[in-house]
């Protein structure tokens, strides 16, 4: 189960930005996710869901995932076409001759951090009306 080991990764590498941020808390992290990354969903938001409660600042964080579809580019003809409904072979022109640009990754795209309440800003009119 590598998703545990991705899981801490991505914990660690939030809160290192987070406090590079002066960010204390942190409510939800957007990963984008290969189709053919090799990790299983389900897996990851359940090792989330134990890790995270271990973390201060990323305690009760959201993980949403958003599938990057996997493309395979054909050397010999230039096509790119979808790598899970036909694999390595093109169903261009049938060569092998292929390689994967995209679907593979596994990259944290974005970290929401909570909106300060009015006693949490430095601004005398915050919550003013």
């Amino acid at each position: 189960m590598h998703e545990l080991g991705i899981v801490f990764h991505i914990i660690r590498t939030v809160e290192e930005v987070g406090r590079e941020n002066g960010v204390d808390r942190v409510s939800a992290v957007t990963l984008e996710l290969g189709e053919v990354s090799g990790v299983l969903e389900d897996y990851l938001q359940d090792c989330w869901q134990w890790a995270v409660g271990r973390s201060d600042m990323l305690r009760g964080a959201r993980l949403q995932v958003e599938i990057i579809p996997a493309k395979t580019l054909c050397e010999s003809c230039g096509l790119v076409y979808p790598t899970v409904a036909h694999g390595r072979t093109c169903p261009g022109c049938g060569s092998e001759s292929t390689h994967l640009v995209q679907g593979n990754e596994t990259m944290i795209r974005e970290i929401a951090v909570p909106e300060p309440t009015p006693e949490e800003t430095d601004c005398p009119a915050a919550g003013a009306v």
